[in-house]
């Protein structure tokens, strides 16, 4: 849930605060969970869930609007003192993200956060935070953006001396995103990339979720032609290629799906195989079957 509050400054802008979305690095860390393209969400891209935030929600403070065809979103935040590393251990050249806990909130209390995209086709509303992942062919869209999210000390490393010493978490993104109809029976294309810099602190790893290194994403589906205007299938391909410093090594996945729409995003059945290989680990293969309804 998000709370909090908000007051316009003017018809294009406005400020709030509380328990919010309106996050920073890119289109996929602002993502809607009720018309995503593929299965679930890059996990990756929802880059501080759990480490700084609630559920990608942060209590603060944020600005929002429009300038013409740039939107923007920018946000001061608390970060979260109980976090998923809050039990990690920092030490010489290996990084743990529990900066608030060990080193205090006048230290490391504070994140900052934001995200511009230019909307080149038809303008998408930033009324609500939340991101849409295929319009089905329902707009022609076509947006270039970029992100940032900046914790001072958010991380901490012992020194020479075994003493703790903060790491600032600096994470950075560019994207791009495209979704138009194709021909007039209906088909639709969606398409998606990112590159994402993480920077979570020397050596930083956490399960085989967050790491220091870079990232390269993407994915495409195809709404194919139909005359049924209620019934729609969409073919997915989604790839991703993660570099982890603290093991020198790659984190490769690539999932091969499809959506069968009954009624839109309201009722859908997807299905999915992915493939996760991470370092020297043997891959893992996963078959998903998925349904969705809500009101």
């Amino acid at each position: 849930m998000t709370y909090g509050g908000q007051w316009s400054l003017s018809n294009n802008h406005a400020v709030g605060g509380g328990l919010h979305y309106w996050n920073g690095i890119s289109r996929l860390n602002n993502q809607s969970t009720l018309n995503m393209l593929t299965l679930d969400n890059n996990r990756q891209s929802w880059a501080t869930i759990g480490l700084s935030d609630q559920f990608a929600r942060h209590m603060g403070v944020y600005f929002k609007g429009k300038f013409d065809r740039l939107q923007y979103r920018v946000a001061i935040n608390e970060a979260l003192t109980n976090g998923l590393d809050v039990n990690g251990i920092p030490a010489v050249d290996d990084a743990t993200y529990n900066g608030r806990e060990i080193l205090g909130s006048k230290d490391a209390g504070k994140n900052y956060a934001g995200y511009f995209d230019y909307h080149f086709l038809d303008q998408e509303s930033n009324f609500l935070p939340y991101k849409v992942g295929s319009y089905l062919g329902g707009k022609e869209v076509f947006n270039i953006g970029a992100g940032f999210f900046y914790h001072p000390n958010g991380s901490v490393s012992l020194d020479d001396n075994n003493d703790f010493q903060g790491e600032d978490v600096a994470i950075f993104a560019v994207d791009a995103f495209y979704d138009a109809p194709v021909g007039d029976k209906g088909a639709a294309i969606t398409a998606y990339a990112t590159y994402q810099n993480n920077d979570y602190g020397t050596n930083f790893t956490l399960g085989q979720t967050y790491e220091t290194g870079s990232m390269l994403y993407g994915h495409v589906g195809y709404v194919l032609p139909s005359e049924n205007t209620n019934l729609k299938i969409q073919p997915y391909l989604s790839l991703s290629s993660r570099s982890i410093d603290a093991i020198d090594d790659n984190a490769t996945r690539y999932g091969i799906g499809g959506n069968l729409y009954l009624s839109g995003h309201n009722s859908k059945i997807s299905l999915e195989y992915s493939n996760q290989k991470y370092g020297n680990l043997d891959a893992v293969g996963t078959l998903t079957l998925q349904a969705m309804i809500y009101l």
